[in-house]
């Protein structure tokens, strides 16, 4: 018998979900290759928390441990729901970032309170003494933690370019103890942006959730698009809306969907 899984993606951000076993560094490697696994960015399983209604073990395909994933949380949401795993649509989850609150809508879509952002350099981590705007291998950045480290670039050359291009050295600068995800961002609008992102032990993924939130974090503290944004990345779309003069919580809705179950042999 192998291994039962599941297999979800929300914007192209694309992950195995295990029910039976717990994640595991190990088998994250081995299951999100795309040439001889399933093919993924991440894997998790449910686990019994404490502290929330639920709580989730993720690993990056590299194996690495992930505090927080938007993308993912989404499809875990669905997944949980989907199991029985609770009887509600609105329900925490106990994550490495702390508790996130997922809701199911009638839309299908999930909308994710992600909490409030983290500004302050230490706690990101970064070696810096600002993150609203410090430099970074020649760029000027800002720096926002939603639960794990992301480096917020606004650009007027194709964020994809930049992205491929610089996102591998940025990830690793020594200034980021626990390396970086970086978003290029292109502005189109004060409530519509583009952004492409290089993913911390991932590299380029179509989508990413705490990215997109973070970006909005970045954009709205620097006065450069407003509280409510679409963020636009290349497997579709987020609404991130960052009330920064309320409960300074962002609030992350999109789709999330299942695309199939199998058995992985080992």
């Amino acid at each position: 018998m192998g291994i039962k899984f599941e297999k979800w993606q929300g914007l192209g951000n694309d992950f195995v979900i295990l029910n039976d076993i717990d994640a595991t560094p190990e088998l994250a490697v081995k299951m999100c290759d795309r040439k001889f696994g399933i093919g993924a960015d991440g894997i998790f399983s449910p686990v019994k928390s404490d502290k929330a209604d639920i709580g989730w073990k993720f690993y990056n395909s590299d194996g690495t441990s992930a505090q927080m994933c938007g993308n993912g949380i989404r499809c875990f949401a669905k997944f949980v729901k989907k199991h029985n795993l609770t009887d509600k649509n609105k329900f925490s989850v106990e994550t490495l970032a702390g508790i996130i609150t997922p809701e199911i809508l009638e839309n299908g879509n999930v909308k994710v309170d992600m909490g409030s952002p983290v500004l302050e350099p230490a706690k990101i981590p970064a070696l810096v003494d600002s993150s609203l705007s410090t430099i970074v291998q020649g760029f000027e950045a800002t720096l926002v933690s939603m639960g794990n480290p992301h480096c917020i670039i606004f650009c007027d050359e194709d964020a994809e370019i930049m992205a491929k291009s610089y996102g591998p050295s940025i990830e690793t600068d020594k200034i980021f103890p626990e390396k970086t995800n970086v978003e290029f961002v292109n502005i189109v609008s004060e409530n519509k942006v583009r952004v492409n992102v290089w993913e911390r032990g991932c590299g380029i993924t179509l989508a990413c959730g705490t990215g997109a939130c973070a970006t909005v974090v970045a954009g709205v503290n620097r006065k450069l698009i407003s509280e409510n944004t679409e963020v636009v990345l290349p497997g579709g779309s987020l609404n991130i809306f960052y009330d920064k003069t309320g409960d300074n919580h962002v609030y992350m809705q999109g789709p999330a969907q299942f695309v199939f179950s199998g058995e992985f042999e080992e």
